[in-house]
């Protein structure tokens, strides 16, 4: 056997900790027709990107049918209608207000696709018309947000999924398990990244009359108000404080949510944070497109980083979480997982010994769909009526999104911040809490936590 920790890792048995990887099993609803009482009638609000995917995706399970649609731009209203027809094999209803589509009783279930800014309204408002609600990541546009979208979801007691569907991919749960066994000995340092090479520089543009069919007032809602400027609309609002976080939520709660999952941990007990706009200093995007930022827990820290128009990651990978423990280390990510050991002192002369029995390397097999699982999750929760079934139910999506929105207010404030639990607050921090919930505009008002 050559000495190479890789090769070490290719020859080892999977069965040596224990910790075989189950292929997912293909839910019942699946395996015959669903029953009349098993049909889920879906709505979706916001349906330009994930919001339609998250809709394609449930379709894929038998007995669900997309009966409505709800969007600010008629365009993307009128061209999801005809692929709703095409994927389920009736017309919904479109609607230009969401609220009227809250009010048709045929719908059971929403999908909020919408910018990070109105997830908390429309989910507090799907919740009170009785809803059953998918959400996209990140949850919440703020701290508070996120409190009070928890406070409604334990109110209405109806059920709510959130669309960090990592969450459902076989490679994470096989990651959580070895790490929790002890194996790696004890974790130090959890590292989550996200390097993205295709994001190119957001060019200036001026502002401009919304185009034709755009209700660009309800689009707004409670960001303040400005002109329309198309960089600032479909998907790059991502990279505008009004309406979004960043590459730190938007790739942020994917990964922080793993690493909080595996570690059982919830809050910091401080933040701190760095970066800019490093690599297109003079392109029309306001969020960091580098940033580096710490956070410290009991018994680890965990460091996120991201960074734009590069893929050089850590590990060899553009996006990830490493769990780095005495023995080991553990990387895993969209593509899979690996486990990479520790090297003990050896003897002069022979061959090189490691900490730790190894694991072969492992890819998701390629007709696993994690989104597919994700959103089939879902609807077997509502089928049973059972929060307990859901892969990354609310208070999990909560958590990471609080943790991501931490790590904005310290980039923000410029400094380390501390965290008091028991206060919900920053410690001794005015300009730190001042960001805990930021105030909504055009007459529409925060809902209570």
């Amino acid at each position: 056997m050559k000495g190479s920790r890789r090769h070490f890792i290719e020859g080892a048995s999977l069965a040596a900790l224990g910790l075989g990887i189950a292929r997912p099993r293909v839910a019942a609803a699946e395996e015959k027709p669903a029953a009349p009482s098993d049909r889920v009638r879906f709505g979706v609000i916001g349906c330009k990107g994930m919001g339609w995917a998250d809709m394609r995706s449930a379709l894929r399970t038998k007995g669900v049918e997309c009966v409505a649609l709800a969007d600010v731009d008629q365009s993307v209203l009128d061209e999801r209608a005809k692929d709703a027809l095409e994927a389920g094999g009736r017309t919904p209803t479109l609607y230009r207000d969401y609220r009227k589509l809250l009010e048709d009783r045929d719908v059971d279930a929403v999908i909020i696709g919408t910018p990070d800014h109105w997830h908390c309204l429309i989910l507090v408002d799907a919740l009170a018309a009785g809803k059953h609600v998918y959400v996209e990541k990140p949850l919440a546009n703020s701290i508070e947000e996120a409190r009070a979208m928890l406070a409604a979801a334990r109110r209405a007691g109806k059920i709510v999924q959130v669309g960090q569907w990592q969450r459902s991919a076989p490679q994470y749960e096989q990651a959580s398990k070895l790490v929790r066994s002890g194996a790696l000995g004890n974790i130090r340092l959890v590292k989550t990244w996200a390097y993205q090479g295709w994001m190119k520089p957001v060019p200036v543009k001026p502002d401009s009359a919304a185009p034709p069919g755009v209700d660009y007032d309800m689009w707004l809602g409670p960001a303040p108000r400005r002109p329309f400027n198309p960089n600032r609309f479909h998907f790059t609002f991502r990279w505008f404080w009004d309406y979004a976080g960043g590459l730190m939520t938007d790739w942020g709660v994917h990964e922080i949510d793993v690493a909080l999952w595996v570690m059982d941990a919830k809050a910091p007990r401080s933040v701190v944070a760095a970066g800019g706009k490093l690599a297109y200093p003079d392109d029309a995007s306001e969020t960091p497109d580098t940033l580096q930022a710490v956070f410290e827990y009991d018994g680890f820290n965990m460091l996120w980083e991201h960074a734009t128009g590069i893929d050089g990651g850590n590990y060899g990978r553009n996006e990830g979480i490493a769990f780095i423990g005495n023995n080991g280390t553990v990387v895993v990510n969209r593509g899979g997982l690996e486990l990479i050991p520790e090297a003990a002192d050896a003897e002069e002369g022979k061959l090189p010994r490691y900490r730790m029995e190894a694991l072969p390397s492992y890819r998701p097999p390629r007709d696993v769909d994690a989104l597919d699982l994700h959103t089939r999750n879902f609807v077997e929760a509502i089928r049973k009526n059972d929060a307990s079934l859901l892969r990354c139910g609310i208070e999990t999506g909560s958590v990471a999104a609080i943790n991501a929105h931490m790590g904005n207010v310290a980039y923000k404030v410029g400094r380390k911040v501390y965290w008091d639990p028991s206060a919900g607050s920053f410690k001794g921090d005015a300009e730190a809490n001042a960001l805990i919930a930021p105030p909504y505009h055009n007459g529409w008002r925060r809902p209570p936590a």
